[in-house]
């Protein structure tokens, strides 16, 4: 258990993400009793971050004893990754601090500096790959919102990082206190599901953008009750349902099948959120065939049932 006035260091560098820092930041700030924060840098002065907004940090070094050490995020993280200043005011710091953890990209900064190594980490989801390719002896689990290995915290895309800022403030602080800041802040003190809740939709749309296919997944979008099969649309693409299926992984990063199935699963949650549909009914309207079958699909994308989603995220009709 940290003493009240336990330091939690921001540790930033240029063009990090601002909302990596301020949303864990005012979590701690919130706290009762409080936490001592300080925003740092290698080197300490102005650090500006991908918003144009300049932070005042100290150096790093100054800020000890350190409790907590996080690391923020950006796309910038991955070259400060390769900055061996960096590296080497972090490698000084991390031997004397109780936890050591990163928001969102910053776990490229935790692995480059060999922290990671043989643990379990996640980071945003559109960059877990990437993490895991450049460090194997990284355990990869892209579907966490944050994980906790031995010490070492990271967490998932830019928000994540309040769920974790708010697990550390639970086991500080207790439970109750953590509810407290949730309920402050109008958040889950524990996000039901995994990260893949929140990227799919993005992910597809990203995925397409070159457009070769963008009239037919728009068909899709507006049929999921229609056949969906791979033979029926690469029909309507006129392809042979060879290289249709070829292809269209290709352009897509998935399957026919998985694009079909997500697109179905996003559409029936959207409509269970808003209450326009019961999930007796959704089964048919999107093209499910069986409540079983539309039960294993939500687990398969969201991490949940469908009447679980329906009661986190929406209001039954």
């Amino acid at each position: 258990m940290p003493s009240d006035s336990a330091t939690i260091a921001f540790f930033l560098f240029p063009g990090t993400k601002l909302l990596d820092v301020t949303g864990p930041l005012q979590v701690f700030a919130d706290a009762r009793p409080g936490y001592r924060v300080a925003l740092t840098s290698a080197s300490g002065g102005r650090i500006v971050t991908d918003t144009g907004v300049a932070l005042e940090t100290m150096p790093l070094a100054a800020a000890e004893p350190i409790d907590t050490l996080i690391v923020s995020g950006g796309e910038a993280a991955r070259g400060a990754a390769a900055d061996p200043v960096l590296l080497a005011a972090l490698a000084r710091a991390v031997p004397g601090v109780r936890r050591l953890a990163s928001v969102c990209v910053g776990a490229f900064i935790l692995a480059a500096g060999g922290w990671l190594s043989g643990r379990r980490a996640v980071t945003h989801w559109e960059y877990c790959d990437r993490l895991a390719a450049g460090w194997p002896e990284v355990r990869v689990k892209p579907d966490a919102i944050f994980t906790e290995d031995r010490g070492v915290w990271t967490s998932a895309g830019v928000t994540a990082g309040i769920d974790m800022a708010l697990a550390m403030v639970e086991q500080d602080r207790g439970r109750a206190e953590a509810l407290r800041l949730a309920r402050d802040m109008v958040l889950h003190l524990k996000r039901p599901g995994g990260q893949r809740q929140f990227s799919q939709p993005l992910r597809q749309q990203m995925a397409a953008r070159d457009g070769r296919f963008e009239g037919l997944t728009g068909w899709i979008a507006d049929h999921l009750a229609a056949d969906l099969s791979v033979p029926a649309l690469a029909a309507r693409a006129g392809m042979s349902e060879r290289s249709f299926a070829r292809i269209f992984r290709q352009v897509t990063g998935l399957p026919p099948a998985r694009y079909v199935e997500e697109a179905r699963v996003e559409a029936a949650a959207q409509a269970l959120a808003r209450g326009e549909i019961t999930r007796k009914r959704a089964v048919a309207a999107f093209g499910f065939g069986q409540e079983e079958r539309m039960r294993r699909a939500f687990h398969r994308c969201k991490g949940v049932a469908p009447s679980a989603w329906q009661e986190r995220f929406g209001t039954k009709p």
